[in-house]
């Protein structure tokens, strides 16, 4: 028998692994349905109706050709929302997609990158994947410490340093003047990366990085995925300086980004009310939240997201049993990895059928909980 191919020496070097499991496998693994998605932070509001048109129309008249490689018309259309030019705006598939072409250009292996210990696990699983180290900072308060964050990097000579604002999966945030020390902070040649994908439900006008915003260290990373509701789409993108955002063109998949989704971000893009619409009633879901978590004695964390971190009270182990109790009653839900944060169960803000099934739940899935 041939001897099969082998893998490449990084790839060799590490476990198959998933940074999530989602619904959809969980559902198969279960042999049934969820009766919320509340763990995703999906938005399971509709999207607006000018998104459904745009992605009729795509499909009907441009399915069959390939997608604009440059991404000119959303392009054009980002730069001008988010106060930059075309050439300081990258398109991608998602924050995910783009956070690999980004450890891909700036890191080679044995390099460092420092990031939030219990943060969003995807950007440690691109640095590892392309033979970086990870370099974690614990939580300060249940909000990431810029100011560690840069201290770290100094130390480690970090290549990259990693920071979301709103945070994943407190739902913390911190000021833009802790950005802007972070930049400032960090090696001459490290570069910061300030994703946002929660950015559109900032409620702390400190915390808002202005539009325009601009250092030569720094890329900011947007979504669709979340207050737009195109998860399903993978659309994103990254904002920097011209001559980083030329490097892109170096390794991306050109045809990275489908002709539906830059027809549906644009839509979305366009379509201001609809928008304003979706961030007044998640932030109606926040409060519903907190009044559900204090219902159940239990104490919800500030958000600026479209989810809340509910401190359960006890440890670890309590909030994984009250997770799974929860699981068991069809209602989905995460929680974040390490102490002391998994102190906390996450829970998105859906529907009001959906709040009003997690509202029923929760009170049985504490009394379990709490069972030897």
């Amino acid at each position: 028998m041939t001897a099969l191919p082998p893998f490449a020496p990084i790839p060799a070097s590490l476990p198959a692994t998933v940074p999530f499991v989602g619904p959809d496998q969980m559902e198969r693994a279960r042999g049934r349905p969820f009766a919320a998605r509340l763990g995703a932070n999906e938005l399971t509001l509709e999207p607006s109706p000018r998104v459904i048109e745009a992605i009729r129309r795509a499909a009907m008249e441009e399915v069959s050709w390939y997608p604009d490689s440059t991404n000119h018309d959303l392009t054009e259309a980002l730069a001008a929302h988010f106060g930059y030019g075309p050439q300081e705006v990258m398109l991608g598939e998602g924050i995910d997609g783009l956070l690999g072409l980004i450890v891909r250009l700036f890191m080679a292996p044995g390099e460092r990158a420092v990031t939030s210990l219990g943060a969003y696990p995807t950007f440690n699983y691109h640095v590892v994947g392309f033979g970086g180290v990870v370099e974690p900072v614990p939580y300060r308060d249940d909000r990431e410490d810029a100011a560690a964050l840069g201290e770290r990097a100094r130390a480690t000579g970090a290549r990259l340093v990693y920071l979301s604002n709103p945070d994943n999966p407190m739902g913390s945030w911190v000021s833009h003047a802790d950005i802007e020390a972070l930049c400032d902070a960090v090696p001459p040649d490290c570069l910061v990366l300030l994703d946002e994908a929660y950015a559109e439900f900032h409620t702390d006008p400190e915390a808002i990085t202005p539009r325009g915003f601009r250092r030569p260290n720094l890329l900011r990373l947007r979504t669709f995925s979340k207050a737009y509701g195109l998860a399903g789409l993978r659309i994103g993108c990254a904002i920097g300086h011209p001559d980083l955002i030329a490097g892109f063109d170096r390794i991306r998949n050109h045809f990275g980004v489908t002709r539906l989704s830059q027809r549906a971000a644009l839509a979305a893009l366009e379509d201001e009310a609809h928008l304003a619409g979706v961030i007044g009633t998640v932030a109606a879901g926040r409060e519903r939240l907190g009044d559900i978590a204090r219902a159940n004695h239990l104490t919800p964390l500030p958000s600026a997201t479209n989810f809340v971190a509910i401190d359960c009270g006890r440890d670890g182990d309590y909030a994984r049993a009250v997770l799974r109790e929860m699981l068991a009653r069809d209602i989905f839900i995460r929680m974040p990895g390490p102490a002391p944060l998994d102190r906390c169960i996450r829970i998105s803000t859906g529907t009001e059928a959906e709040l009003d099934l997690a509202a029923a739940a929760l009170p049985e899935a504490l009394a379990a909980a709490r069972e030897p």
